[in-house]
């Protein structure tokens, strides 16, 4: 795509960058097969193609962002199926990372989406905050049906709808010692929401990696990876959020690390970018780029280190539905399915396997529609599997599922760990096997 950015613009980093994006746009069209938002609209603006013209445009021309740019800017789910499907390897996911930080420092949205995304900004990368919200949301819930009647506060009636029931316990993070043959050392990352909503997620990784011979740790002084603001167009939080990380792992690498391990692929996806998010950073450029080489989805290294030997659990039929931010993110398409099935289970895809599923972050709060839709959809392809239980590889992913359907919803880990002599998943047990 042409462009006609001025030289002085592009002696700005970020303009350069996505100037280099935009160039490499052919207007092939291919993107929109495979974008979940022009599949359920069919508004060429709510199409990677459409958007990189909209972007092209305000960034070019420095405007001040539109209400409907921000529209179909905020559409986007960051599913980057687009970035799978594009023969030209443009990079949307950058550009549409710069375009939401320039919109955010420009646009003033109306008092109630400034409120809802503030909200989400204070609470869900922390996790204390958000396990006292879900307490209260629980206390809340009532008030759903009221919520959901009125547009600009809908966003809230679905966070209580996708509250749970019962908020977990809160489980320190323990590491353990390798079993048999040590492989090295690895650092598995706590993350934020993941802890608060499914600890058990990380007590099967823990148990899973030690029996595959690996010493596992956890850093103190880490917190979120900064995705949920980095998406949200609040770069210097997202910013800030990625340098306390790398200051902190920084550390762990120079006392000798194999790997960091990363359980949530949407975290996983973000940390592997550290290296481009800081790469002007004098103070942290290379720290970041040691941090996203090391950087790996627990799957992703059980594909290269191998199994500890299965036989623990039955053969279950098993609908695994692939995160947008694992196959098109971090483009790890095959190494779950391949685990599963070496684990003994019989492993079946949905049709649909690559779209989302309406999760996306936060998405699924400032989006509801958009996102229910999505979620429906999912949840009836994977039901068709007849499957007994669904799998995937990202705890909103898992969230937005299980709301939907009745079939038990599991991180891929839990079934490995099962399969490998863990403990049978609390998700699968009868009542009577809880007590």
């Amino acid at each position: 795509m042409q462009t006609r950015f001025s030289s002085e613009q592009l002696l700005d980093p970020q303009v350069a960058a996505s100037e280099a994006v935009i160039r490499k746009c052919v207007h092939c069209g291919f993107c929109t097969a495979t974008c979940p938002t022009y599949v359920l609209l069919g508004d060429e603006l709510d199409s990677p193609r459409g958007r990189i013209y909209l972007m092209k445009e305000m960034l070019e021309q420095e405007q001040e962002p539109t209400a409907e740019v921000v529209r179909h800017v905020d559409r986007c789910l960051s599913c980057l199926s687009c970035m799978t499907t594009c023969p030209s390897g443009v990079n949307y996911m950058h550009l549409v990372d710069h375009a939401r930080a320039y919109i955010e420092a420009r646009y003033r949205r109306p008092w109630h989406d400034r409120l809802t995304r503030a909200m989400l900004a204070r609470i869900l990368p922390f996790p204390g905050r958000m396990r006292i919200a879900l307490r209260v949301a629980r206390l809340a819930r009532w008030m759903r049906p009221v919520l959901l009647r009125v547009p600009a506060l809908r966003p809230f009636g679905e966070m209580l709808s996708l509250a749970p029931a019962r908020v977990p316990a809160p489980v320190a993070a323990r590491g353990a010692a390798a079993v048999g043959l040590n492989k090295g050392r690895v650092v598995v990352l706590q993350g934020c929401a993941e802890g608060v909503l499914r600890p058990e997620i990380r007590a099967a990784t823990v148990r899973l990696l030690t029996r595959a011979g690996y010493d596992v740790d956890f850093a103190t002084g880490e917190g979120c990876c900064g995705s949920l603001t980095w998406h949200l167009g609040r770069a210097d939080e997202g910013l800030a959020a990625a340098r306390r990380n790398v200051a902190t792992w920084r550390e762990e690498i120079d006392r000798g690390l194999a790997a960091i391990v990363v359980t949530a692929s949407g975290c996983g996806t973000t940390i592997k970018d550290y290296g481009h998010m800081l790469r002007d950073d004098p103070d942290h450029a290379a720290d970041a780029a040691r941090v996203s080489a090391l950087a790996v989805d627990v799957c992703e290294l059980l594909a290269e280190s191998g199994l500890p030997a299965a036989g623990g659990a039955p053969s279950l039929r098993v609908a695994y539905q692939s995160p947008c931010s694992m196959q098109h993110g971090q483009k790890l398409r095959r190494e779950p399915l391949d685990l599963l099935a070496a684990a003994g289970f019989n492993v079946c895809e949905p049709v649909d396997a690559h779209l989302c599923c309406g999760s996306a972050g936060t998405y699924n709060l400032l989006q509801p529609e958009i996102a229910g839709q999505l979620g429906d959809r999912k949840a009836a392809t994977l039901e068709a599997l007849a499957p007994d239980v669904i799998a995937t590889g990202n705890v909103g992913c898992a969230t937005q599922i299980a709301a939907r359907t009745g079939v038990p919803v599991l991180h891929t880990v839990e079934l490995l760990d099962w399969a490998t002599g863990g403990p049978k998943p609390e998700h699968l047990m009868k009542p009577e096997e809880n007590h």
